[in-house]
């Protein structure tokens, strides 16, 4: 088969389109001819060298794929309602740049009415995340609000439409006026340019000095501090990247004062049973709001699979909105 590898640690002419022996399929486990592959911000860290691959898993990057299923473990796969020949998406610890990829069968959904196999792989890592981490960890409620860091990121449009359509309250930030006019447009109630307007001072005018139940945070490092000024009390700060440094100098008195929570995850890493359990609540939940469009994949553009350097290059330029994808022909 064809794959897309990280020939060696660098920029994102590393990686190559090669030949690699196709995967089999194992005990509760199916192979997937794969149609498309999104493309998500850990494949480019770890292109870089940032991001180990967890033992036991591809060194082929790509977290999340949509195809159809061509073989696999018909016990798994009846036991999940699942057969040879449907059209699935499944989040992957590694192996998604490829023209096979196995894929765990608890981690793998049907592809929702309506949606091409392009939209459907860009569902799953950022789907699988926003889940766990908003409203798992951090426990957002109906009627709370959430502020979202970064929201025209891949996580941000998923996670603005997901809090909308669950009832929340958004706020989002983003690095431009054309990318808060997008972030409005997908449902955020409100949206702040960073880079023009002080988030924690536009914060407290948008809650009236409250401050927000939840804040969805890829930056960390310095923002760490100013996210804890935004809580309100009980609030929950929730950090799934650290795209501004890992180290951090917080007020503790105001953590105890307020009764705040800071927490945080990486899902890569988490066992297959972690990743099902979520799996069934995207189904049961959200798989619904995508079949009847109140919920949207946004993407950005597709890319031909032997084009994925120039897909790393777009994100890496951050001038996207949505999500990018690999196509496989």
């Amino acid at each position: 088969m064809q794959a897309v590898e990280i020939s060696a640690y660098g920029a994102p002419d590393v990686l190559r389109l090669t030949e690699r022996p196709m995967p089999a399929a194992g005990e509760g486990e199916v192979l997937i001819r794969v149609s498309a592959s999104g493309v998500n911000r850990p494949d480019v860290l770890q292109r870089t060298g940032n991001y180990p691959v967890p033992p036991g898993a591809s060194d082929i990057p790509g977290l999340e794929v949509a195809g159809v299923i061509e073989s696999g473990d018909a016990a798994a796969m009846t036991a999940a309602g699942l057969a040879v020949g449907d059209r699935v998406c499944a989040l992957v610890a590694g192996g998604g740049y490829a023209q096979f990829c196995v894929a765990p069968v608890g981690q793998c959904l049907p592809v929702p009415e309506g949606l091409d196999d392009v939209a459907a792989a860009t569902l799953p890592e950022t789907f699988f995340t926003v889940w766990s981490n908003v409203f798992d960890r951090a426990r957002l409620q109906s009627g709370e609000t959430l502020l979202i860091q970064g929201g025209t990121s891949g996580i941000g449009v998923t996670a603005i439409q997901m809090a909308k359509a669950l009832g929340a309250r958004v706020i989002a930030t983003a690095g431009s006026d054309d990318k808060c006019a997008a972030c409005l447009a997908l449902g955020a109630d409100h949206a702040i340019n960073y880079k023009t307007q002080d988030f924690v001072a536009a914060v407290a005018d948008l809650t009236g000095g409250q401050g927000v139940n939840v804040i969805l945070d890829m930056v960390a490092g310095s923002y760490v501090a100013r996210e804890l000024d935004c809580l309100a009390e009980d609030g929950r700060l929730v950090i799934i990247a650290v795209q501004g440094g890992v180290k951090s100098e917080i007020n503790a008195g105001m953590v105890l004062r307020r009764r705040l929570t800071i927490t945080g995850s990486t899902l890569r890493p988490r066992p297959v049973s972690f990743k099902a359990a979520i799996a069934q609540c995207l189904r049961t939940t959200v798989w619904p709001l995508l079949a009847n469009g109140r919920i949207k994949p946004v993407v950005y553009r597709a890319f031909n699979a032997e084009d994925a350097a120039s897909a790393h290059a777009l994100m890496e330029s951050n001038q996207h909105i949505g999500k990018l994808v690999l196509v496989w022909s």
